[in-house]
């Protein structure tokens, strides 16, 4: 496949406005963020000014009011959309006053309007939600892409684990799939089902071709039924079931899809070699299954983790060569563009620092002791060794910031560590590191800094950290007779 992929670090709305062309798109498939979990109460409450949050989670899904809320409500109000969409967030505020619901709705609005504006004539979005905002959002797609063009509401059921005891066990999702008329692009051969016999009492009989099949009269027409042509699934699907914990594919994202969920919505409105995008990537579900189906794809996602943990899933499930098949964009590819997205995101800033050498970032930014990630390696006996990464974006380093590295590094029992900083460091920071001693692993003579303090230029530059062969961060490190395992050497 060309190199026409794209994964987008940033903001959906930016980057669809100003990267991905007019009808350029075969299929959308999007799984917005949204707190399903918390209670209803607190997704309708309403807020005054703008929260400032004390933990930044790595898998943000809430939707909150404040003053970014408050422009895009006043822009989507004011002529820059159709008019059926101005009326639908006005009322939507009446009803719902300036809550966290109205701020999901707000926010979502311009993103599907420059979807649909991406969307060729022939094309299928595909919207995953939940019932807690789904009735909201089908409204919104109508004003959108017209109640005519309104195809199917499709209703994945799953068994997941807990139990409601003053309600019925909520276990399924919604799916809104709108095309651009009223028949978009629809290949039912490509998903249809292995067709069951035994459900249907006919006898089962073989035409002059070999094919089995069985067949009934209605109205003295004969109809035929072959085994070899499948069924097409209904739209509520039962086959498919949300990951369990133990499951070959879980990542450890919160919100992942199955494969097969995304195998099914991309063969259903697509064909080898159209274009498949997914502004909402998260873990790349949409994204993985695409390349498996030699569809092209776009990928767009806001948290760097995502983007981070999708070229690692992509790498550790094709090869290496896989990275010559995408670009990535918006990542820091100089000092200059580290030091805008430290400005920007300090946060973002120390998970970018960790994924370059190879470390699986935190996912909170709360009471981490210095530790900001991890790196594992193969150590050469059942369980992997393990480096820690601490981050230091400010200008002001200190040799006591090694020392307190090397009490962390016994306190989380680990094997080695790497300090990463933007500017460089200093000559007694330098001893400090050195006088760590070494690490060395019993199979072998190789022997590694205990403690090494490595740039942001040297990174960018190509220099990585010294140690044994590095597991994909995020992708469970197998067992040394496991074949499948991927160090990176």
């Amino acid at each position: 496949m060309p190199n026409n992929n794209q994964l987008y670090y940033g903001d959906n709305l930016d980057i669809l406005r100003q990267h991905v062309p007019n009808e350029s798109v075969d299929l959308i498939y999007l799984d917005p963020p949204f707190n399903s979990d918390a209670t209803y109460n607190v997704l309708f409450k309403t807020h005054a000014g703008d929260e400032s949050r004390a933990q930044i989670e790595a898998f943000d899904d809430t939707w909150h009011w404040g003053p970014q809320a408050e422009e895009e409500y006043e822009e989507l109000t004011r002529g820059r959309t159709t008019v059926e969409v101005a009326r639908f967030i006005q009322a939507m505020r009446t009803v719902l006053g300036d809550s966290d619901m109205l701020a999901y709705l707000v926010m979502m609005a311009p993103r599907l309007l420059e979807m649909r504006r991406v969307m060729k004539p022939t094309a299928n979005i595909y919207l995953h939600c939940d019932p807690t905002a789904s009735h909201y959002i089908k409204i919104l797609m109508d004003a959108i892409f017209e109640p005519k063009h309104f195809i199917n509401e499709i209703i994945w059921c799953y068994e997941t684990g807990g139990r409601a005891r003053n309600s019925f066990p909520r276990k399924h999702d919604t799916i809104l799939r709108y095309g651009l008329s009223e028949k978009p692009a629809f290949f039912p051969a490509q998903i249809a089902l292995p067709r069951d016999f035994s459900t249907m009492h006919e006898t089962i009989r073989i035409d002059e071709d070999g094919r089995r099949y069985q067949a009934n009269i209605k109205g003295g027409k004969e109809y035929r039924y072959y085994e070899d042509d499948g069924v097409l699934p209904n739209d509520w699907w039962v086959d498919i079931q949300a990951l369990n914990p133990a499951a070959k594919e879980r990542l450890g994202y919160p919100t992942q899809k199955p494969l097969a969920l995304l195998d099914r919505i991309i063969l259903s409105g697509t064909q080898p070699g159209d274009v498949v995008l997914d502004p909402f990537c998260g873990c790349g579900t949409a994204v993985d299954a695409a390349q498996q189906l030699d569809r092209q794809w776009i990928g767009i996602d806001i948290t760097y983790i995502a983007i981070d943990l999708i070229v690692k899933r992509l790498q550790h499930r094709y090869g290496d060569k896989i990275r010559d098949s995408f670009t990535t964009n918006g990542i820091p590819k100089d000092v200059e563009s580290a030091d805008a997205l430290f400005a920007r995101n300090p946060f973002d800033f120390e998970r970018w620092a960790v994924s370059i050498v190879n470390g699986q970032p935190n996912q909170k930014q709360v009471g981490d002791r210095g530790v900001d990630g991890r790196i594992r390696f193969d150590a050469g006996m059942d369980a992997p060794g393990m480096a820690i990464v601490s981050v230091k974006g400010g200008q002001q380093l200190n040799p006591a910031m090694v020392r307190d590295l090397a009490g962390t590094m016994a306190h989380e029992n680990a094997d080695m560590a790497v300090l990463v900083t933007r500017s460089e460091p200093t000559r007694g920071m330098l001893d400090a590191a050195a006088s760590s001693g070494v690490y060395q692993l019993s199979r072998a003579l190789n022997r590694y800094p205990r403690i090494q303090i490595m740039t942001v230029a040297e990174l960018l530059d190509g220099k990585r950290p010294q140690m044994p062969p590095i597991y994909l961060p995020y992708i469970q490190a197998k067992s040394r007779g496991d074949s499948k395992a991927v160090p990176l050497f």
